[in-house]
């Protein structure tokens, strides 16, 4: 199988260039550093220990920072690499002060890249996070004698019968790590089922906090902000928005103040959310703050990375994207950690066990439809008190899963 899968990862080498070209266009690709995918590195290795850390995109990059952050303190490590496959991860990056921690963006998975990406950078251990699992990657780093972590590992039953379907070549490669920390008891059970032996359950990492401070936000939109009645929708997906805007609509002809904050997943996009705010009547401002924002603006709509926390300290009612469609949701713990209301769809499968523990702490809301959202969001904006108990219960539970975490992988 592994012969099967060279041959058409290299067909899709030999197109990669139509491809990139195609995502440069729509602007998915950064236009200085693309050539990272091709096995071109912008940066150099430093002498000593380096550890390696790959996650898909935000989220996944997002979950492991508390971790990472961890490492840039032990006198051990003198570098530690982060790959993803998207833009927005790599600004996610750009913005924290990591003195150690480079970015460069994970490539094709070919033969000959992922050697010479391996003999690059000469990792000491190496951590796939999630569900990140490269054939090619994978089996030169077990040549070569790389411990590999599979960090908070999520294999859901969809995910689980894709595998099956090659159980031999699913075997071949979970039972090449050293160890698997899982995110849940049911990724434990599936992982076990694809053949990984040394399988531990900590709890969810993504629980844990990062250490950074939240960026502040102008004066004056904060001053704006108080004078509204705000709610936020935040990593909304593809027709989430036009949701959200059907929302704001049916809500304020209760709340004539009305400000609904969007932060969409990805901001390449913005454009075209813009555009459709507008056909629905809806007056859009760019989170543009030393332009002046017109009182009577419906929209605050969110165009770059790394805010999310700011919103979270002003807005205390947040709808959580990716649970509308069928995405499986966006994780909503940083919202709860700054005291938000959480607000969601009827796909949350990506997040089932920490949407569970909300559920069970009445700090999350299921809803179905935009006038649902509305009347429940009615009922919130009218109470201002908001969970303090819970801030400290997440911290310390997610405390607990980083610390044991750390000392497990160190």
């Amino acid at each position: 199988m592994l012969f099967i899968y060279r041959i058409l990862i290299n067909i899709i080498l030999l197109i990669s260039p139509i491809i990139l070209i195609l995502r440069l266009i729509k602007k998915k690709e950064d236009p200085k550093r693309f050539k990272e995918k091709l096995g071109f590195f912008s940066k150099k290795k430093k002498s000593g220990k380096l550890i390696w850390f790959h996650g898909a995109s935000v989220g996944e990059i997002q979950s492991v920072i508390p971790l990472i952050e961890k490492f840039e303190k032990n006198k051990k490590i003198n570098q530690i690499l982060i790959t993803s496959n998207t833009v927005s991860s790599s600004n996610i990056i750009k913005k924290l002060k990591l003195r150690k921690t480079v970015h460069q963006f994970f490539p094709i998975d070919c033969n000959f890249i992922s050697v010479k990406f391996i003999n690059h950078w000469k990792p000491s251990k190496v951590f796939f996070i999630d569900s990140e699992i490269w054939p090619n990657t994978v089996n030169n780093l077990y040549r070569k004698k790389i411990p590999m972590i599979l960090l908070n590992g999520r294999i859901t039953k969809k995910t689980l019968q894709r595998w099956l379907i090659l159980p031999n070549f699913a075997k071949s490669l979970f039972n090449k790590f050293k160890l698997c920390l899982s995110s849940s008891l049911e990724s434990k059970k599936y992982l076990r089922k694809l053949g990984a032996q040394n399988i531990k359950f900590f709890g969810n990492i993504k629980f844990s906090q990062s250490e950074s401070a939240s960026p502040i936000l102008n004066k004056n939109f904060r001053n704006f902000i108080k004078s509204k009645t705000p709610w936020c929708a935040s990593s909304t997906h593809y027709n989430e928005e036009k949701f959200c805007g059907q929302t704001h609509l049916y809500l304020n002809k209760r709340y004539k103040n009305l400000l609904t904050i969007i932060i969409p997943r990805h901001i390449n996009r913005v454009d075209s959310i813009k555009n459709e705010l507008q056909s629905l009547k809806l007056k859009v401002h760019l989170d543009e703050p030393k332009r002046k924002i017109s009182s009577n603006t419906d929209v605050y709509l969110v165009n770059s990375y790394g805010k999310t926390k700011s919103f979270y300290k002003e807005c205390k009612n947040v709808f959580l994207g990716g649970s509308m469609i069928n995405h499986g949701g966006q994780n909503p713990l940083e919202a709860v950690r700054f005291g938000c209301n959480i607000f969601h769809g009827p796909n949350v499968t990506n997040f089932k066990e920490i949407y569970w523990f909300l559920k069970n702490k009445n700090l999350s809301q299921r809803v179905t439809n935009y006038k649902n959202l509305a009347n429940l969001l009615s009922i919130n904006l009218k109470n201002k008190s908001q969970p303090k108990k819970i801030k400290k219960s997440l911290y310390l539970i997610g405390k607990n899963i980083l610390n044991k975490t750390y000392k497990e992988v160190c």
